[in-house]
């Protein structure tokens, strides 16, 4: 997930100088010839009391700090020059915490209680030895050296999670109003394209790609309760976690399995599931992962089966007006994000053989897009 976090470091003069490149070209962005994207400009969408309400786009396909723009170069330039990169890192990792608990999140308590807990015997019965990590999952990011191959970050990775939704959200009275919006609306989008165009097919079975530790892979198993449901996920950290928190969690009449796979090539069999999601992933991957993980997924779609996946949208207000200190901030612990960002996601379902592609804004900051396996 992007940490976009609260922050002012003064002391970062090169930053102002961004600052002032944040005015330039400031034109619309249009698409190339022939795309087609499908694309829900500002899509009404259930809030918490049971109205609707819309989210705005900016003007442009992408923020002006993607790409290859004056502004990307220089927190390209930034990032690259590793005595401040450290700064940057270890800056956005200490607002980020201190942001959480400000809106009443115990990210130090929630991460002492995984820490000191029974977690680690979980290991055993997830871990798969014949696992190969690509090595873009090898790569630092979210402000931990190892990335996710590490206990302190499945550890803080729930805590990081709620502080995404309020950051979403920052309006909300709560974190179960933020999640209400932010989690119901991404499964109202997912419920609305599968009852549209899946000529009513139930849903029975259902993988969530990159579940970390479990968060969006619980959310769905609550609102398809008849449905079996896996959560798959490259770090055996998060899920042992996963598997742990679960074990304490409700008893249900399909209980979550976890398994411990690359998402590009699950080895599961084709045609087995009714709806394949994934959430909060793909900003962290590099573009052949994301092509790779939109084709794997439409061959282990039953034909009728949804595609959804959810994350930052490039067309946010918010994150196309993000500050110079946030944008740099969030781009020294995301590796990947530019890549994400220049992808025309719509075009590669597409090519891997989606129709009916819709996107739509389920929140201020993220975007929902579906797809469906045509029969």
């Amino acid at each position: 997930m992007a940490f976009s976090v609260h922050a002012k470091l003064s002391s970062l003069a090169v930053v102002s100088t961004a600052a002032s490149l944040t005015g330039n070209g400031g034109g619309r962005v249009v698409h190339g010839e022939g795309r087609k994207s499908v694309v829900v400009r500002s899509a009404e969408v259930s809030t918490s009391g049971g109205g609707t309400t819309s989210f705005e786009e900016g003007h442009l396909e992408r923020p002006r700090w993607t790409g290859e723009t004056p502004l990307s170069r220089l927190v390209g330039a930034l990032i690259a020059f590793k005595p401040l990169y450290s700064v940057l890192k270890l800056g956005a990792r200490q607002v980020l915490i201190s942001t959480a608990e400000k809106t009443n999140i115990p990210w130090r308590e929630m991460t002492r209680n995984i820490l000191e807990s029974e977690v680690y015997k979980e290991m055993d019965s997830i871990l798969n030895p014949l696992i190969v990590y690509p090595d873009y999952y090898l790569n630092p990011f979210h402000a931990y050296d190892e990335g996710n191959l590490s206990w302190l970050a499945a550890a803080e990775a729930e805590a990081a999670t709620m502080s995404m939704v309020r950051r979403a959200i920052p309006d909300a009275s709560s974190h179960d109003e933020a999640n209400q919006i932010v989690r119901g609306n991404w499964l109202e989008a997912i419920e609305k394209h599968h009852e549209q165009h899946s000529k009513n097919k139930v849903i029975n079975d259902i993988l969530d790609v990159g579940c970390s530790v479990g968060v969006s892979t619980r959310y769905l198993a609550s609102k398809f309760p008849s449905a079996k449901v896996i959560g798959l996920d490259l770090s055996p950290y998060f899920l042992a976690v996963a598997q742990f928190k679960e074990k304490k969690s409700i008893t249900r009449k399909n209980p979550i399995k976890w398994m411990h796979a690359n998402g590009e090539d699950t080895g599961l069999p084709a045609k087995s599931f009714d709806l394949v999601s994934i959430a909060y992933v793909l900003h962290e991957c590099p573009t052949t992962a994301i092509v790779n993980l939109v084709k794997e997924a439409f061959r282990l779609l039953r034909p009728g089966g949804t595609f959804a996946m959810t994350d930052n949208s490039p067309k946010s207000k918010i994150l196309q007006e993000l500050s110079p200190v946030l944008f740099t901030l969030m781009k020294s612990t995301e590796p990947f994000l530019d890549e994400y960002y220049l992808l025309d996601l719509e075009q590669t379902m597409r090519e891997a053989g989606f129709v009916k592609i819709q996107t739509v804004l389920t929140d201020p900051r993220h975007r929902t897009v579906t797809g469906t396996v045509p029969y």
